[in-house]
């Protein structure tokens, strides 16, 4: 009996007690009959058998165990003391983790006095020097009045979320503070040069023209406006070849290159070229510094080559960018009304739908609007939004923008009762306090006007005249001309005349001019400061999309303090999210293109559990609290679930219209423990060929010093430690706890390695990878095979987006494992981006500081195995049996019955049909699924995702949709980027957006944005076994499932005799949302709060108001020059 159990229980022997607790520990769900078939107890058999199989091997490659006891020889109390004596106090004993002994204390242990014998005897000689100190009577008998410092050298505290999120405040504001003052010298800079020079219409003047420099014609010469530009690779602009000395200029295709209004304000502005390179040199964390022109040309440092596209345009004009928009004027409520007489019928139906359009592209997220067509009757093109306003943000003007193309002309206009009903509910708007509470207009499209309507105007708008009027006469006709004219004139307004498409563009934004005068007048500079967006200037061709956003600040947000689910977030006065790490911005991770709306996610659609927006609004208005909620945050993209409950922790942002958070889950995610180590033997380990430090931490910042640049950040802890660089800005905490880790896991490479040169270990090469990850970002890896042969080489590497340190995540592996039970493995498949890789399987676990639930998760550890690999060691332990004859009552060989081997949120790792290797149980065995999920063993969550994509089809009648894969999409946190728009000028400008010219195409299949509902499944864990019976046609299907001891699996052995199939599967498809007519009414009358911009220049009495269209081009006296400028700095 005793030779079987070596043969068949060769690792459960060791591990009885584990077994006892199976057998007696779990709740049992059984359903009468069903061992009939498939007997219990051999199920049992096959899964304690491979459980205690690949522990066993998920163990000694991964050395879990040697890391644990390491940790646990290092807070063991000393003999002698009372463990209990401090809360939250851990004794440390060897000198190589207090610098304290080994500097005062000369007697002490040294661990250089440790001989480095080979692999397998260092990795003992350190347990055993462990327990050796352990056991001694005095460890330390030259320094005993060091031992109370020595208790207290390493211990766990918990994380003052409040204090964290205040100082991360603190830091943000002067991050931001530093790049406003690069702009205004910036400012100061534009205005003295454009002060200085003198226009001249016949001046020319040689500059590098973004699109030719480098360019030569057939001859071999450079092209004009061209030139010689030397460009050269620089890492601090994403490798994009750059010149540091100049700035480059782009002018809309469009426009003409040599135009006298270019040509001046190219020269003058060169003298920019000095303050850019001066900012770079003063703060090496910028990068991109814009001058915007209102001229339309855009000066760009440093200087890059822009590209066309293959039709030889480049869309881009700076005067049509979202920031150059909240820069021109104050907030506004507008109402635009559209003549749909019968004498606006053809082209000039069409020319004024273009012109409502242009004129909602000029409207930003901190205004409101409505669109009134009007005819013989007054016609709210939303009718759900009668009398009110909304605000302007992109879906609002999307769901406009689909209702203009529904008007039709007919009948008479009567113009009169239209402005009654504009200036009507501006009033009764502007009351209620949730429009913009500053300037308002009315934009009038029309053919024309048979009276001047002065009395609506001296009821509702004379004498004050706050409600500005902006008519465009559409057509070539200029019989009423002169009665538009006036109204413009008599409201502080501008009159334009637009008589083709061509003309749209730079009419409508002419009263951008106008409502610019208050703000010029006063001088005023105020900082505008834009939510985050991505400015595609460059093409693919140049390898990389300009990137403008708002900024985060130039240190980590991610650092053990944060916690393993911890993570930072900032939002605007809209509440909109500047950076979440749930925000996805992009189509897919292999795609630069943006979704649509992108740029206005509100955190209520990342944080939905927030149902009554409590986190949001006191973000908002800018409130200093806290808050807590159970949450589901989704892993894996999407289709794992893990569920918490999140301590919020939000301030606001001086100087800045933005709010901050930091959100820490509860249980380990709240606790962290400090330790130290010697200097000299945290260096040695740091710098030791297996480790690595995550890409993304700033464990000091190398971006203020150019010299420091091409550091690593090893090599830059290292200069800071050791006193060579004391300048440097470095975590000097953060930095002590990753020595603290090198320390401790140094272990591991002796051990990995005498693993490696065993020849009779792991002979067929299943273990490929051993790898190591600490909650400083500190990881270790060791590879038992050649690289070339290993199954899945993206693992561990940047293309593994989920599995490795990102700024805003921990490991996937990591994450799992911390919510596992301790000691306990927990194995997937892992999912790639774009074909799912069933090559490999991984096994992680975790390693506490203390067995309790408030104990820091420390680190993370685990290998890679060839699937191949995994899978024969389930079929050999299936083949047992207890049977004295050998003759088993049941096999997974039989093809009466089915047997898989699935997780804790039913993915499939085992099966006989390798197709179904990483589908859903559900989907392969719905009649099983339905049945687990009835009897509690699995537990349906449903989740939310309000950044999905649908397919629409734009050419069908019913625009019927489709829904895309919303796990695609990549998890993006926006941690480096800013802009700031100072106002002074602006004039005339449009450049219709390209992408959205090519979403709106008719006839194609668009992706747009949509709401979804989708599930996901997870075990309920006090249920270890569960045995079942389903109904199905005429026969009855029983299964069995049984817990994998020590993991995260599942044995599924499944009777297949009865056919089920009628059953339909249970899938994990998202679902769109979709809102009735109603609920649609609903959502855009309803109003978020939202914290209104201080800064509001509406009027002013000294306006020119007689300057209001009669000329046929917009002038300006000098007092009122005006000039944007636009200085984007982007901290790493």
């Amino acid at each position: 009996m005793q030779e079987n159990c070596r043969i068949l229980f060769s690792h459960m022997c060791s591990t009885s007690f584990l077994l006892l607790w199976i057998f007696v520990g779990f709740n049992v769900v059984e359903v009468a009959g069903s061992q009939q078939g498939i007997p219990l107890s051999v199920v049992k058999l096959w899964a304690s058998a491979f459980g205690g199989e690949i522990k066993s091997i998920s163990a000694k490659y991964s050395g879990s165990q040697l890391l644990q006891k390491e940790l646990w020889s290092i807070t063991a109390p000393r003999p002698g003391t009372n463990s209990s004596s401090e809360t939250g106090t851990l004794s440390k004993t060897n000198s190589r983790i207090n610098p304290k002994n080994s500097a005062a204390c000369p007697g002490a242990w040294e661990e250089s006095a440790v001989p480095r014998g080979s692999p397998r005897k260092y990795g003992e000689s350190v347990q055993t020097a462990f327990r050796k100190r352990l056991k001694a009577p005095n460890p330390v008998p030259s320094c005993p009045e060091k031992h109370k410092e020595f208790e207290k050298s390493v211990r766990v505290e918990e994380i003052d979320g409040v204090k964290l999120v205040k100082n991360l405040a603190v830091k943000m504001e002067e991050m931001f503070r530093k790049k406003a003052e690069a702009t205004r010298r910036l400012v100061e800079a534009a205005e003295e040069a454009h002060h200085q020079h003198e226009d001249n219409p016949d001046l020319q003047y040689e500059y590098f023209n973004a699109v030719l420099i480098n360019e030569v014609d057939e001859n071999g010469n450079n092209v004009e406006l061209g030139g010689e530009f030397i460009l050269e690779p620089n890492d601090h602009f994403n490798n994009l070849s750059v010149n540091l000395s100049h700035s480059v200029v782009q002018v809309p295709t469009n426009m003409y290159n040599k135009d006298p209004d270019i040509v001046n304000g190219v020269y003058w502005s060169e003298a920019l070229n000095k303050v850019f390179v001066e900012n770079f040199e003063t703060d090496p964390t910028l990068i991109w510094q814009y001058f915007g022109s209102a001229k339309g040309f855009f000066r760009q440092y440093p200087g890059v080559k822009w590209h066309p596209d293959e039709h030889g345009v480049i869309g881009f004009d700076c005067r049509n960018r979202k920031w150059y928009i909240q820069a021109a004027t104050s907030p506004k409520d507008v109402v635009i009304l559209v003549d749909v007489s019968g004498s606006m019928k053809g082209l000039r139906l069409t020319i004024a739908r273009q012109t409502v359009s242009s004129i909602l592209d000029t409207l930003g997220d901190d205004d409101f609007f409505n669109i009134i067509a009007y005819n013989q009757e007054i016609h709210f093109v939303e009718p759900c939004l009668n009398g009110t306003l909304v605000r302007a943000d992109r879906t609002n003007k999307d769901h406009f923008r689909e209702h203009l193309d529904k008007l039709f002309a007919k009948g008479i206009g009567l113009l009169g009762e239209a402005l009654t009903e504009a200036f009507t509910i501006l009033n009764d708007f502007n009351q209620t306090g949730r429009g913009s509470v500053c300037s308002q207009a009315i934009m009038l499209v029309t053919d024309g006007a048979t009276a001047m309507y002065d009395d609506v105007f001296e009821k509702y708008n004379w004498p004050e005249r706050k409600v500005r009027i902006f008519p465009y006469l559409i057509g070539r006709e200029s019989a009423f001309a002169d009665n538009l004219k006036w109204m413009a004139c008599a409201n502080k307004g501008y009159f334009s005349q637009i008589s083709t498409l061509a003309d749209v563009q730079e009419n409508v934004m002419r009263y951008l001019h106008v409502m610019s005068r208050p703000k010029v007048i006063d001088h005023e500079h105020d900082t505008v400061w834009t939510e985050a967006y991505v400015d595609s200037a460059l093409n693919a061709k140049s390898g990389l999309s300009l990137t403008t956003t708002v900024a985060m600040p130039v240190f980590s947000t991610k650092n053990e303090t944060l916690g393993i689910h911890g993570y930072a977030f900032a939002i605007t006065n809209n509440g909109y999210i500047l950076t979440h790490p749930d925000l996805r911005p992009l189509y897919q991770e292999s795609q630069k293109r943006r979704k649509p709306n992108y740029s206005s996610v509100d955190l209520s659609e990342v944080e939905w559990e927030d149902k009554d927006d409590i986190l949001r609004n006191a973000m908002v208005n800018r409130k200093t609290g806290t808050f807590s909620m159970e949450v589901k945050k989704t892993v894996d993209r999407g289709r794992r679930v893990l569920k918490m409950h999140n301590d919020y922790y939000y301030t606001d942002i001086k100087g800045t219209p933005f709010s901050v958070g930091v959100a820490l889950s509860r249980g380990h995610g709240k606790y962290f423990f400090r330790g130290n180590v010697s200097l000299e033997a945290g260096l040695r380990d740091l710098e030791q060929p297996d480790v690595a430090l995550a890409d993304e931490w700033t464990y000091c910042n190398t971006e203020e010093k150019h010299e420091h640049r091409h550091l690593s950040q090893i090599e830059v802890i290292k200069l800071f430690m050791t006193g060579r660089r004391p300048q440097l800005k470095c975590d000097r905490e953060l930095i002590q706890e990753v020595l603290f880790d090198a320390v401790v896991t140094a272990p591991l490479k002796a051990y990995w390695m005498g693993l490696a040169q065993n020849k009779s270990e792991n002979s067929d090469k299943g273990v490929e990878i051993a790898f190591l990850g600490t909650r400083t970002g500190l990881s270790r890896i060791r590879v038992f095979v050649p690289t070339e042969q290993l199954s899945n080489q993206d693992f561990l590497t940047a293309e593994d987006k989920e599995g490795v340190f990102n700024a805003d995540h921990f490991p996937l592996w990591y994450k799992r494992a911390a919510e596992q039970v301790p000691g306990t493995f927990v194995y997937s498949i892992p999912f790639s981006t774009a074909l799912e890789n069933k090559s490999v399987v991984l096994a992680s676990t975790a390693i506490q500081l203390l067995d309790d639930r408030k104990s820091p998760i420390v680190a993370a550890l685990g290998i890679q195995m060839k699937l191949e690999f995994f899978q024969r060691k389930f079929w050999t332990a299936c083949r047992q049996c207890t049977a004295l004859d050998g003759k088993c009552s049941i096999s997974c060989d039989n093809e009466d019955i089915n047997c898989y081997l699935i997780d804790n949120n039913g993915f499939i790792l085992v099966t006989e049909e390798q197709s179904q290797t990483g589908l859903f149980f559900g989907e392969v065995e719905g009649a099983v699924m339905n049945k687990l999920l009835q009897m509690g063993s699995f537990k349906r969550i449903t989740l939310y995702d309000y950044q999905a994509l649908c397919k629409e089809y734009s050419g069908s009648s019913d625009s019927a949709r489709t829904l895309s894969d919303p796990f695609s999409m990549v998890k993006w946190l926006l941690t480096e980027l800013v802009i700031f728009l100072l106002e002074f000028n602006l004039y005339s400008w449009w450049n219709v957006d390209v992408s959205v010219k090519a979403q709106r195409s008719r006839g194609k299949t668009m992706m747009v944005p949509c709401d979804t509902e989708y599930p996901a499944f997870v075990s309920e864990r006090t249920i270890k076994e569960t045995t079942g019976n389903i109904d199905c046609d005429d026969c009855v299907r029983s299964f069995v499932i049984q817990q994998i001891p020590s993991s995260n699996l599942f044995m599924v052995v499944v009777d297949n005799k009865c056919d089920c199939s009628s059953i339909p599967p249970v899938t994990m498809d998202p679902i769109e949302i979709m809102y009735n007519e109603s609920l649609k009414c609903d959502r855009l009358k309803f109003q978020k709060d939202r914290k209104k911009p201080e800064s509001c220049h509406p009027f002013h009495p000294e306006e020119n108001a007689m300057e209001c269209g009669s000329a046929a081009r917009l002038s300006s006296p000098p007092a009122a020059a005006l000039l944007l400028l636009i200085a984007a700095t982007i901290s790493r």
